[in-house]
């Protein structure tokens, strides 16, 4: 643990959470005090994930496909079960189906749109009437550069991703009144196991386009979304936090 725990006592569920960004984020909510369930399609997925967080008492997996309504809602309930409370949601589940669009297909551009975009729909509704009755609550909505600037390939995933951003910012303004604060973090070229498999020529162009002249760590999205869900971002709510190395602007 750090010695400053800016979520001690608090509970933060991670969608997507077994690998890559996702796991990183549970990772950093970890160190700075808060219980963390791991939420992941995958049980034995979700379940790895968190005996490598320590496998302590602070860590549980729970199975879940974001897109079902009724595995979500239960979702909120094992959470309720493990630890007793809520405070923080990161909504970070993703899948990638690229194509150009003339060659995509129906069903992925359905896929993408339902783990991004519905998914952190879903949650968000599950988790609000908990959120608006202690009048108290974190959620993180993982947006993406792509749905900022586009990328060629990537109608279905920059759409999902723009459309991330509408869903903060309009709950933003519902559950204000309550309390309760709604904000994204926008990773841009994050080296993960998706983006190291581009070719090294691609990756290194891509580098070369961003005024830090390097990709970003997950542990960087991961400090954003810490950050958000901590009391240190009180007064932040409907806000959009680009984690890029400038990329887009």
């Amino acid at each position: 643990m750090r010695d400053t725990e800016l979520l001690a006592g608090q509970v933060a569920i991670v969608t997507g959470g077994a690998q890559g960004i996702g796991l990183s984020i549970g990772q950093a909510l970890l160190e700075h005090g808060a219980r963390v369930v791991i939420a992941d399609i995958g049980k034995e997925h979700a379940e790895k994930a968190a005996r490598s967080l320590g496998g302590t008492d602070k860590v549980v997996a729970v199975p879940c496909n974001v897109t079902v309504a009724d595995e979500v809602d239960s979702l909120i309930k094992a959470s309720l079960a493990a630890f007793g409370r809520v405070d923080i949601v990161v909504n970070n589940a993703g899948v990638t189906r690229d194509a150009y669009i003339g060659r995509m297909s129906e069903a992925d551009f359905d896929a993408v749109l339902g783990v991004s975009l519905k998914g952190a729909w879903l949650l968000t509704r599950a988790v609000s009437a908990l959120f608006r009755q202690q009048k108290s609550g974190s959620i993180i909505n993982l947006s993406s550069m792509s749905g900022k600037i586009g990328n060629p390939g990537q109608t279905n995933y920059s759409a999902a991703k723009a459309g991330v951003v509408g869903l903060t910012k309009a709950a933003a303004k519902e559950f204000g009144p309550s309390g309760v604060r709604v904000n994204a973090v926008m990773p841009g070229l994050i080296r993960t196991e998706m983006t190291m498999a581009m070719k090294p020529e691609v990756f290194a162009a891509r580098e070369k386009d961003i005024p830090l002249q390097r990709a970003g760590e997950p542990a960087e999205v991961a400090n954003a979304v810490v950050f958000l869900a901590s009391g240190m971002a009180s007064y932040i709510t409907g806000a959009v936090i680009e984690v890029g190395g400038g990329r887009g602007i």
